[in-house]
């Protein structure tokens, strides 16, 4: 089951990238080498392979979605700047096998470690990431999961029309399963380090109508005939809420850093 498909156009329209403070964290986490390489799983349109590109040489960007690999390579290919080397691959996360001998310095997962089958793909990285590599994991709050009173009324809309469970595509969003840090800690990436970094956005009513149809909860093909009603529901929902025009969302990225020891650490 592909739970985003349809939802490529208004996610590299409509989602928000990682911030700068983010994307610097990440760059000062990875080992420095020449080339210094990142490997990007679950990229959709390439938003977070396009703000760590300036600290890369080569990037792979990696996703299961034929639809979304075309929206990073439109993002990605023009912004690279000379000597810099892009691959766009098709591939699930767990089945990916880099080119011979390429070994990535930095593995993101943004947004997306819940729809991988966890230890396999663990495992995977284990066969071609070195001593040294790190993987970093990291997501905000969804609308489905935010608590100001704006995202709840948004979020009751959806349900309204969609159901009480959290839809994920064609079928239900699954169980959380384990903490991504224990996860990891028992995984060949044990040495794990936490941060948070805060974020604030603003989003006019429509944006937020794009950023919901960029979602697995609430992508545009499960309204049906619905679509137009579900549209001025919400926007009657939220305008109560729109100062100037717009809804103000403070948010928080979580991040995961885990490392595979030297070999000098065993």
């Amino acid at each position: 089951m592909n739970a985003f498909a349809g939802t490529a156009s208004y996610y590299r329209r409509f989602r928000p990238g990682i911030p700068v403070d983010l994307a610097v964290l990440l760059a000062h986490e990875a080992p420095t080498a020449s080339p210094r390489r990142l490997l990007d799983i679950g990229t959709g349109p390439g938003l977070v392979a396009s703000a760590l590109a300036p600290y890369f040489d080569e990037v792979i960007a990696v996703d299961s979605d034929q639809a979304m690999c075309a929206e990073a390579e439109a993002v990605l290919r023009p912004a690279l700047s000379g000597g810099q080397r892009l691959q766009i691959r098709h591939a699930l996360a767990e089945d990916f096998e880099p080119p011979a001998g390429w070994q990535p310095h930095l593995v993101t997962c943004g947004r997306v470690l819940h729809w991988l089958d966890r230890p396999r793909f663990l495992d995977r990285l284990a066969e071609y990431v070195g001593p040294g590599g790190v993987l970093a994991v990291f997501s905000d709050r969804s609308l489905w999961t935010a608590e100001s009173a704006w995202q709840q009324a948004a979020r009751a809309v959806v349900q309204k029309f969609l159901g009480e469970r959290r839809r994920a595509g064609d079928g239900v969003f699954g169980p959380p399963g384990p903490p991504y840090e224990e996860v990891l800690r028992a995984s060949a990436f044990g040495e794990v380090t936490t941060a948070t970094i805060p974020v604030r956005r603003e989003w006019s009513i429509a944006e937020v109508i794009g950023y919901l149809y960029s979602t697995s909860f609430a992508a545009s093909h499960l309204f049906g005939d619905r679509q137009d009603a579900f549209e001025t529901a919400l926007a009657k929902a939220l305008v109560p809420f729109a100062e100037g025009g717009f809804l103000v969302e403070d948010n928080t990225f979580t991040v995961l850093t885990a490392r595979r020891p030297s070999s000098m650490d065993r």
